[in-house]
């Protein structure tokens, strides 16, 4: 099992990913969405790629849209795209509702945490519902990071005597 989601981690290209993310909050649940885009928003998403540093998703009236986006616009483009226009992106009804519920009630955020082409060459965003990290919580996480860091140097260096 484990091997069939490698391969399919190859298979997928990333286009953008928003590393900040994960140390601005802590993710509790991931959610895999399509976009509706234009023709030259794939286009451009393919030849140079995406920023989503301040991009977030929201719900509106039952439908989840992710906002801030950067696209850029394709090179040979007659009918370019507003590079940072508002998406509308593909979830299931239950889904969004339990997207919905979680925002309201527990307080929690969307964030997009990557986009990507999946196998079969559809444009693809990873959402994760985050709470915010306090100061201190980034500091341990970032403590924990380094003491990891030091173990598997001394395991590295004992290993080679």
């Amino acid at each position: 099992m484990a091997a069939k989601k490698n391969d399919r981690r190859e298979r997928e290209r990333d286009v953008a990913q928003n590393r900040k993310a994960f140390h601005e909050f802590e993710i509790v649940d991931r959610f895999e969405a399509g976009m509706a885009l234009m023709g030259t928003e794939v286009k451009g998403l393919r030849e140079r790629g995406a920023s989503i540093r301040d991009a977030y998703a929201q719900v509106r009236r039952g439908e989840v849209y992710l906002v801030g986006l950067h696209i850029p616009e394709h090179v040979n483009s007659r009918f370019g795209h507003e590079p940072t226009r508002t998406r509308k992106l593909l979830l299931h009804r239950r889904e969004i509702e339990k997207i919905d519920e979680a925002i309201s009630e527990k307080g929690l955020s969307l964030i997009p945490l990557r986009v990507y082409f999946s196998d079969r060459g559809r444009a693809k965003v990873e959402l994760g519902l985050g709470r915010g990290k306090r100061l201190y919580d980034k500091r341990r996480t970032i403590a924990e990071r380094d003491a990891r860091r030091d173990a598997e140097r001394a395991m590295k260096a004992a290993s080679r005597r």
